[in-house]
């Protein structure tokens, strides 16, 4: 028994001593791997207590300044040799010290050690922004990055090509086109570039998406073409360069089987454009799903100059929809007193 109690006594005492041995002091931590938001620290274990239950063992504490307080606080404490400091800001300086603790409760700080986190990775995020404030040089770096889809959309469902085209910014169509842009591609309503930038009224660019691809052929979600949404617009020169390009006037809608004058003598009424329209060759007497025609639908909507306009350019007052109504009829349901007017002159200039 006593040999037994010496031979413990002998052991805690050597175990004690070890345990009281000065610690060694510590290097910093080495900067490994970092990112945008995230840096990987290592440091030297070797030579610290490390035998016996982990009570025994020495603790190693990553210590993190906060640049506000400009005070260390805890990041990490355990026993391995290497700890990832996660969730840190994009391109940001940190500094990180190394705290070593003994079993015994004293505890050691390396000198502290910088690194920085990278650029955050240039996403369609930044490739919109740069669009959308037209600037150039940030549009061609982005997409010099590499890293971008050139095609990605935003929460509206518009693509970078498709906000360019839409605000007239026509160097950075270009530049889009250039590395890629697909010039068909639509938004959540069917809509492209092109129509965007007819109903926009950015003449330049609509000659531009043409000559890569973009077609008078394509419709939105309710069938309307980029004619319709020009006439919409209201812009002269490109319904005159669309029709000059050979584009089809009397092209149909799916929901109301309006073509670019019906829907004009509905929205805006616009005699220019319906003139432009006319004297290229519209139909002003053609029909809709329900027999109406230019002229009805300019008389519902109260477009009266309109109304003259289409008079003076053949339209059918006697035409009856499929309801048996006509322009008059319709004029006189609505109180539309001028319009009433002007059919009653053109009833006795035929007499």
């Amino acid at each position: 028994m006593g040999r037994d109690t010496e031979g413990f006594v002998v052991y805690s005492e050597n175990c004690l001593a070890r345990f009281q041995t000065p610690l060694k002091p510590p290097q910093p931590p080495v900067i490994g791997k970092a990112s945008h938001h995230s840096i990987e620290l290592s440091w030297e274990n070797e030579g610290y207590a490390r035998q016996g239950p982990p009570e025994r063992w020495t603790i190693f504490s990553i210590e993190k300044m906060d640049q506000k307080s400009r005070t260390y606080g805890t990041v990490y404490v355990g026993y391995s040799n290497h700890y990832s400091a996660e969730g840190l800001e994009p391109h940001t300086h940190y500094l990180f010290r190394l705290r070593i603790t003994s079993p015994t409760g004293e505890s050691l700080y390396s000198p502290p050690v910088s690194a920085f986190t990278t650029r955050e990775p240039l996403s369609g995020k930044n490739l919109h922004q740069a669009v959308n404030m037209n600037d150039e040089e940030e549009v061609n770096k982005v997409l010099q990055s590499g890293t971008v889809y050139v095609n990605g959309t935003d929460k509206l469902g518009l693509t970078p090509l498709m906000l360019a085209a839409q605000k007239g910014y026509t160097r950075i169509v270009h530049k889009l086109v250039e590395y890629g842009a697909d010039v068909n591609m639509k938004n959540g309503s069917g809509k492209d570039s092109l129509m965007l930038a007819c109903f926009a009224g950015h003449l330049d660019i609509v000659k531009y998406l043409r000559r890569f691809g973009a077609t008078w052929q394509s419709r939105d979600m309710g069938g309307c073409s980029p004619l319709h949404w020009a006439a919409d617009g209201g812009h002269l020169a490109i319904i005159a360069y669309m029709i000059q390009d050979g584009c089809e006037l009397d092209v149909r809608d799916d929901v109301s089987r309006w073509t670019p004058l019906m829907r004009l003598s509905a929205v805006s009424g616009n005699p220019a454009v319906a003139s432009l329209l006319i004297r290229a060759g519209a139909d002003v007497n053609t029909r809709d799903k329900d027999g109406k025609t230019p002229l009805m639908v300019a008389v519902l909507n109260n477009q009266e100059k309109l109304v003259q306009l289409l008079l003076d350019s053949g339209a059918d007052r006697h035409v009856k929809n499929e309801f048996g109504s006509g322009a008059a009829e319709m004029a006189n349901a609505f109180g539309r007193e001028n319009i009433i007017k002007l059919l009653e002159e053109r009833k006795s200039i035929e007499h």
